[in-house]
């Protein structure tokens, strides 16, 4: 059965100021925050040192942010869960957080199990360096051979859009270096934003920006929505017991639901401090684009996404399989 259209706030529409919207993304986002080196400068942002070019995103203070922004709000997003798959706490010994980031998630999973082996890689060591002392982190190009000793119980991978090459590659390694009866989680996006009410035309300037990045990602073949083609790679990698599950991510707090409310808050902050660092290597370096010319059309996304007239959202995938006991 198809899913409802989420119910929209119409109170939401008078609340139309810029500084409002912007005072609650404030007020939102501090309430979340209160809880290799010889790096490249680019477009005034901070790239990878190790394997530079792989990765189109910056590894700045201000991207590091965003990234635990967006980690709670993916958390959110899914029912205030860490993984979905039905692993008993039991059988998680050893875990392993692909492309790790600020290194979050898997510094919360060691809180959360003392007993488990946590290690994360990342192409950067952006992570900190106080953490649970059952957690570590490594620097490394999951697109390469894997090199472990031993094999995992749990292997997770959140929000590798627009970075992996061969995702089917990706997804075969993580069932090899599985036990058997071990899992993989893979959680990412389908990114072409969308209205369920027609509000976001396709001649705006979102979709002009959107469409372009879509594009842009494809042609370097590293996709920027791998979420609906997870299922089918899991399977072919060989994992049984596979489930695919869609999560709807409203952008701004126009919905009436309250939890999605909260979520579509959290998702506009994290789009807001992310517009530039999606744009600027692949716009500026791979279209060609000057600086300038970006900035006047990210200032119009700007208007748009935060216009509580325009519902705009997109669609999150969560797959996770087993490998064959």
């Amino acid at each position: 059965m198809a899913d409802l259209p989420i119910e929209v706030d119409a109170a939401e529409i008078a609340n139309d100021g810029d500084s409002a919207i912007e005072e609650r993304i404030t007020a939102y986002t501090a309430s979340l925050t209160s809880g290799v080196t010889d790096y490249p400068i680019e477009h005034g942002r901070r790239y990878h040192a190790f394997r530079p070019g792989v990765y189109a995103m910056p590894n700045d203070e201000k991207e590091m942010d965003r990234l635990d922004l967006i980690h709670h709000m993916m958390i959110k997003g899914v029912g205030d869960k860490y993984f979905l798959a039905p692993i008993p706490e039991s059988r998680l010994k050893r875990i392993l957080d692909i492309g790790t980031g600020t290194g979050i998630w898997a510094i919360e999973m060691g809180d959360q199990y003392p007993g488990a082996e946590v290690i994360g890689n990342d192409l950067s060591p952006i992570q900190p360096e106080w953490v649970p002392p059952n957690v570590k982190f490594e620097v490394d190009d999951v697109e390469s051979p894997w090199m472990y000793a031993e094999p995992f119980d749990f292997i997770y991978c959140r929000y590798m859009a627009a970075c992996i090459a061969d995702w089917p590659k990706l997804m075969k390694s993580a069932f090899d270096n599985l036990n058997p009866g071990g899992w993989a989680e893979f959680q990412d996006y389908d990114l072409l934003y969308y209205s369920e009410d027609d509000t976001l035309k396709a001649d705006s300037n979102t979709m002009k920006w959107l469409t372009t990045l879509l594009s842009l990602t494809d042609n370097l073949g590293r996709t920027a929505s791998p979420g609906p083609k997870q299922e089918q790679w899991v399977k072919d990698a060989g994992f049984q017991n596979v489930v695919s599950k869609k999560f709807r991510f409203p952008i701004g707090p126009w919905p009436k639901d309250q939890k999605l409310k909260e979520l579509g808050i959290c998702n506009l902050a994290q789009i807001l401090d992310g517009l530039e660092a999606f744009s600027l290597r692949l716009f500026c370096d791979v279209a060609g684009w000057t600086v300038e010319e970006v900035n006047v059309l990210l200032a119009k996304v700007r208007q748009e996404v935060k216009d509580p007239k325009i519902h705009m959202q997109f669609d999150f995938y969560v797959t996770y399989g087993q490998k064959p006991e």
